[in-house]
């Protein structure tokens, strides 16, 4: 079975911080690469043990706000 996973990356201090939409799960590493690498790892371990009947659609946009 293969699952995409819509994936936000941050950049919080010296780490980069990509985390799943669809599950929640997050991990980390010190390039954009190594996050998504380590994100990928901790999907594989989350889904083996949370197998989804179905993953729902999730929609991404942006929202400007006046401050």
């Amino acid at each position: 079975m293969s699952i995409k996973s819509t994936t936000i990356i941050q950049k919080e201090d010296d780490w980069y911080v990509a985390t799943s939409l669809e599950s929640g799960v997050a991990s980390q590493g010190k390039t954009i690469d190594e996050a998504i690498e380590n994100l990928k790892e901790a999907l594989i371990l989350f889904y083996e043990d949370n197998v989804p009947e179905e993953i729902s659609p999730v929609f991404v946009t942006t929202v400007e706000v006046a401050v």
